[in-house]
């Protein structure tokens, strides 16, 4: 009867928790961005409390500042530097004589058509001119900018509300590093805290880990195709550049998105060119360099951070993308290494017990502990 009522208790606890999460998921959204962006700026936090200018010395609360302002500062920067380019490019489709387009893509379109006739296939093929005007046309008129922009002003307020909440977290997980840890001990029984303290201690460093592989992932990308696609002429380098290494955090489907955004800038940035002679080239210069990147990333760069990072095997690694794409979609992609990551490292400490979760974390236990 004891063990009933111990059981029942825990399981009335998850429970709660588990609705209270839900009620209120916007603020527990809040909590765990900012204590990732806490994670990620401990190494700046370390090196601003370095400074030491006669008997002045930077504290938690400057440090912290200091640490904010440089996020801020890198934001402000991407921004101003990738926003008037993607605002020119929509400029450009805006003005594009769709027609034209038609034109230019008539002959290859119809050697296409001409080929699936060849091999049994009738595709039955509309007006090229209007089926690419109805498909594209639209998209790009002012309309459609005044709407999306009165949209995003409509969305100001509660934007501005989650900057502003997630900063102030942020500096206090930044200025009282283990307050969020405190905060959870505060929930659980007082025999179980060195186990949570050693879960937030194993979390918080292979995390690190993750995110730290992350942003030098995202870094080598941007670097590599901002110098291969300036070296091949390609406009727009540094914008697609940045696009694909950062779409490219999204497993397996953001590598495909990247290369197609890269094609299309590519396209839309020189409409004037003549297909088979030189935008042709310009295309296949575009999907070799975006396959050139891939092989890269897939045979140095992933292997190093995931299942490194994570310390996990690669089957592994790619059956819990599956099991977070299958459960939530692409969110759940991004989200299901660090998720995956934080349940082993509460398996390795509540459940150690069992075979299975031995085989899972004995990669990790020799690493963190």
């Amino acid at each position: 009867m004891k063990n009933f009522s111990r059981y029942f208790v825990i399981a009335l606890s998850i429970i709660a928790v588990i609705v209270l999460t839900y009620i209120f998921s916007n603020i527990v959204m809040y909590v765990l961005i900012s204590w990732v962006l806490a994670m990620l700026g401990q190494p700046l936090m370390k090196l601003f409390q370095k400074i030491k200018i006669g008997k002045f010395k930077v504290g938690p609360n400057m440090g912290a500042i200091l640490t904010l302002t440089s996020f801020f500062v890198i934001i402000s920067l991407l921004f101003s530097l990738f926003v008037p380019l993607i605002i020119q490019q929509a400029s450009n489709l805006a003005e594009v004589d769709y027609a034209a387009v038609a034109t230019a893509l008539e002959e290859p379109i119809g050697q296409a058509n001409e080929w699936l006739i060849e091999h049994g296939v009738d595709p039955k093929t509309a007006d090229i001119d209007k089926g690419l005007q109805d498909a594209f046309g639209n998209i790009f008129q002012p309309g459609m900018v005044a709407n999306f922009l009165s949209s995003t002003l409509g969305a100001a307020g509660s934007i501005f509300f989650a900057i502003f909440s997630i900063v102030f977290i942020t500096f206090f997980f930044l200025k009282e590093r283990g307050l969020f840890d405190e905060f959870v001990l505060a929930l659980v029984p007082d025999k179980y805290d060195k186990q949570v303290k050693e879960v937030f201690d194993d979390s918080s460093y292979l995390l690190s880990r993750y995110f730290r592989g992350i942003l030098t992932q995202i870094t080598i990308i941007t670097l590599y195709m901002w110098i291969m696609l300036s070296i091949f002429g390609i406009q727009n380098a540094l914008l697609i550049g940045l696009f694909a290494a950062i779409i490219n955090v999204i497993p397996y489907i953001g590598p495909l998105l990247g290369a197609l955004f890269g094609v299309f800038i590519t396209i839309s940035s020189n409409l004037d060119l003549e297909f088979y002679n030189e935008m042709l080239p310009l295309i296949l210069t575009v999907v070799a360099i975006f396959a050139s990147m891939q092989l890269i990333d897939n045979v140095l760069l992933v292997p190093f951070i995931f299942s490194n990072s994570v310390l996990a095997h690669p089957l592994e690694v790619f059956l819990v993308i599956l099991m977070g794409a299958q459960l939530f979609g692409i969110v759940g992609m991004v989200l299901a290494l660090p998720t995956y990551t934080v349940i082993r490292v509460i398996a390795k400490e509540f459940l150690n017990k069992f075979k299975i979760v031995q085989k899972l974390t004995g990669k990790m236990k020799e690493v963190v502990d």
